[in-house]
């Protein structure tokens, strides 16, 4: 945690006992992914400091798109207010394409759904789009595929607007064709967002029915949203960088925004924070309740791997549909407060032409939207977990909490949140102020709800720090990077809810997936237990696996304090594990080696004027996969 003059809990903060400022010696010196670089590695390209907000087509009209659909909602969110409130992106999602000119290889625009598109040279342009969504004030986007096709070719019931032609005319998306067509689309078309999928890297082996059929050519599968091990991670991120490499190069104002969908699959949960603007955590959300929860269970425990710049995104909001619609404002309103304290990028996936009130006050809910767009970026963290409830806190830019009580179940619930659990004194005055209603409470120590079925009470409180003069890490997980994780074998995330999906009941069922089990916790072990070391319990901190290295930025703190040590999750005979510190890349602190079973350790460095803090946790060797470590504090 930080602390004024910088502890942490780890925590940061003003003053506290003084630490020893050791040199770095070769001895010390780290190698290889845990060496100490001084910098801050996830990404801060594009223009992403807060999530994106906008308006996506495909919920609303999948493929069946055309240029009246796209203008008039963007003209409904002008029109109700909603590009006011921050609703800037008009994201043109698949079928928009007819083919790909040969022998050239231009994309061609489908002209008979985008009238403007066809230019008087007979070539076709979304300049003209793009230039009147500008004027409106708004910002444009487009989609893309990382493969030689696209989700709708291989995946649509309809069939409606896919490319036509032979086999070359039909490959439309980027594999092979990277720098050209995003030129394309930036420098000349002048987008603004792209949003490049992965359907075409996973579904075209040899005997797959469209290429037994003839429709497509086969393409080597690179990914397998159900094995990693058949899928090829370092070409999926190969591919993807040559995305990032071509949108640098035709964006040098820096004014685009990478959205990667690769559904969690190919161990993206690792690198994605590293390699664009927003990164997909889930396969795709449907307007019923259990596939929000899939979607948001995919993204809630893991608030270390979302930043300014890069973040989780869970998939569009399905609000005006199914579950989430006009009849169900209660679950309404929970799909937008969670995304709201998730940081996932707002885009609505619902036709606005037709929005009633109560919808577009869900939408517009200025201070529910204050939460995702606050500029601390920090996503919340669950300071109460069960499979009934979930209490989500996150700490505000200004110095105040929000705080989400969430209730999972079909069934009114009665539930007491704390001071303690928001990092209040319990001794003292809690302010409460209910987001949808506008009404404020004031309590102690405790206060009782009763929740609705499907009810989530979201609230801005105020209250007396219990850290008064610093942070503790997980109050500050915009600034903490988990850049070496430790995780050497990504494993299926069994925490995920499994919901009836696209093959309905047939087959086995929705297996878990999206290797994101074992990665860095915000106030929990890598497993999601409780943290302790030694026999000794601790409420907050950072949980992580050995040979891990956190990245933090400095807000101005003069002091690191932490108490270190092996977890009691951990296997007992695994090796010692050293706790180093870094400050802009120079040694300053480190531990004696722990061991399992151990009392844990105070360690503490000076950091004022220090950047870039690093926190690495190293072992002489390799050890067993699930071998968690803790950076924690109780006060």
């Amino acid at each position: 945690m930080w602390v004024r003059a910088f502890r942490w809990s780890a925590f940061l903060g003003t003053s506290v006992a003084a630490a020893a400022l050791i040199a770095a010696t070769p001895a010390m010196a780290q190698s290889g992914s845990l060496a100490a670089s001084g910098r801050w590695s996830a990404y801060t390209g594009g223009n992403a400091p807060l999530p994106p907000m906008g308006w996506n087509s495909w919920n609303a009209f999948a493929s069946d798109i055309d240029e009246a659909k796209l203008m008039g909602s963007a003209e409904a969110i002008v029109k109700h207010g909603l590009a006011a409130k921050g609703y800037r992106y008009v994201d043109l999602d698949d079928g928009w394409w007819l083919k790909r000119r040969q022998p050239d290889g231009r994309i061609i625009i489908r002209t008979a759904n985008f009238p403007s598109a066809l230019t008087a040279d007979g070539n076709t342009s979304f300049r003209p789009l793009t230039d009147r969504l500008h004027a409106m004030g708004l910002k444009a986007g487009i989609y893309s595929d990382m493969g030689k096709n696209s989700c709708a070719q291989l995946y649509s019931t309809t069939g409606l607007n896919q490319p036509v032609g032979t086999f070359d005319e039909k490959e439309v998306g980027l594999h092979g064709n990277v720098d050209k067509d995003i030129k394309l689309y930036f420098e000349e078309w002048g987008f603004d967002l792209i949003k490049v999928d992965a359907c075409g890297l996973r579904g075209l082996t040899p005997e797959s029915p469209w290429v037994k059929q003839g429709k497509f050519r086969a393409l080597t599968p690179v990914v397998d949203s159900e094995s990693l091990g058949r899928t090829n991670i370092p070409e999926a991120k190969r591919l993807y960088a040559q995305v990032r490499a071509a949108l640098e190069k035709y964006n040098p104002d820096n004014d685009f925004v990478f959205s990667l969908c690769l559904w969690g699959a190919a161990d993206v949960r690792a690198w994605g924070k590293d390699m664009g603007n927003m990164s997909r955590t889930s396969d795709d959300i449907a307007p019923t309740w259990g596939r929000m929860l899939h979607s948001y269970d995919s993204a809630v425990r893991r608030p270390l791997y979302g930043h300014p710049g890069s973040w989780n995104d869970p998939d569009m909001l399905y609000i005006g549909a199914g579950d989430f619609d006009e009849k169900h404002l209660t679950e309404a309103r929970s799909h937008m407060s969670l995304w709201a304290m998730l940081n996932a990028p707002l885009m609505i996936g619902y036709d606005l032409r037709k929005a009633p009130k109560s919808l577009l006050d869900v939408f517009g809910n200025a201070a529910v939207i204050a939460l995702n767009q606050d500029p601390a970026g920090n996503q919340a963290v669950l300071a109460y977990d069960s499979n009934d409830v979930q209490f989500l806190v996150k700490t505000l830019a200004n110095g105040d909490k929000a705080v989400a009580l969430f209730n999972r179940t079909a069934m009114p619930l009665d539930v007491s949140l704390t001071a303690e659990q928001l990092k209040y004194l319990d001794d003292a005055d809690v302010q409460l102020t209910d987001l949808w209603t506008g009404k404020s409470m004031r309590f102690k120590k405790e206060q009782s709800f009763k929740l609705a079925p499907h009810e989530t009470l979201v609230f801005r409180a105020k209250g007396t720090r219990r850290l008064a003069n610093g942070l503790y890490l997980s109050e500050m997980t915009g600034r903490v990077n988990p850049a070496v994780d430790g995780v050497v074998v990504p494993e299926p995330e069994p925490m995920i809810h499994r919901p009836i999906f696209w093959a309905g009941t047939h087959g086995m069922g929705e297996p878990p997936r999206y290797g994101g089990w074992g990665g860095a916790q915000a106030d929990a072990t890598p497993y999601a237990m409780r943290i302790n070391v030694g026999g000794t319990p601790y409420e907050t901190g950072i949980g992580i696996l050995a040979n891990s290295r956190l990245e933090v930025r400095n807000p101005g703190f003069s002091t690191f304090n932490a108490m270190v040590g092996v977890d009691d999750s951990a296997f007992a005979k695994a090796r010692p594990v050293t706790f180093l510190v870094y400050g802009d890349g120079k040694l300053i602190a480190q531990s004696k080696p722990m061991r399992f079973g151990q009392k844990p350790a105070p360690l503490t460095a000076k950091v004022s004027g220090v950047k870039i803090v690093e926190l690495v946790a190293k072992t002489a060797g390799p050890v067993p996969q699930a071998f968690p470590v803790a950076w924690g504090r109780r006060r």
